[in-house]
């Protein structure tokens, strides 16, 4: 039976909404935690990973990164992530464009993304830099995100990743 594993990184509760999702249509041996708490013998172990993270300035996460660069090549993923920008826009898409270089020795079967409420801090901080006006004039719009049409989407690419997986 495969062994799943779904994780995240997230400080306002967006990315962890989404990861609930996905999690919740995987039947098989499954196990979900933040990406801080996955211990090396649980990447390992795992047959198909999950990972999720917010866009932070445009990009992975620090924390996120780490964790991609450590799985072992080879090893099936998915990639999820949350962002404040309009869906579809560059804005929207760079983080996981960059996710996927990351984790260019393993073997991605798809990506996902959703909006996420911003944080109020992250917010005012980027208003005050030029070069996140763009940006910051989207992100209030996304502040009742992820909603649950957002959630469903995220259950469906779930499922979608099931059947690439099943696939082999």
């Amino acid at each position: 039976m495969p062994n799943f594993l779904v994780t995240y990184l997230s400080q306002t509760g967006n990315t962890k909404k989404v990861a609930e999702a996905i999690y919740s249509e995987l039947k098989e041996d499954k196990k979900i935690k933040p990406i801080l708490d996955v211990t090396e013998e649980e990447i390992r172990d795992a047959d198909l990973i999950f990972i999720g993270f917010p866009v932070h300035s445009h990009t992975v996460p620090y924390k996120a990164e780490v964790f991609i660069k450590k799985i072992p090549p080879g090893k099936k993923v998915a990639l999820f992530s949350t962002h404040g920008s309009i869906s579809g826009t560059r804005l929207s898409r760079e983080a996981l464009e960059y996710a996927v270089t990351l984790a260019g020795n393993l073997k991605v079967l798809g990506t996902f993304s959703c909006r996420g409420q911003v944080s109020m801090e992250a917010l005012d901080f980027l208003l005050k830099s030029p070069e996140h006006t763009a940006w910051a004039e989207m992100a209030p719009s996304a502040k009742t995100h992820p909603d649950k049409s957002d959630l469903e989407d995220a259950s469906a690419f779930a499922r979608w990743i099931l059947t690439l997986f099943h696939q082999k």
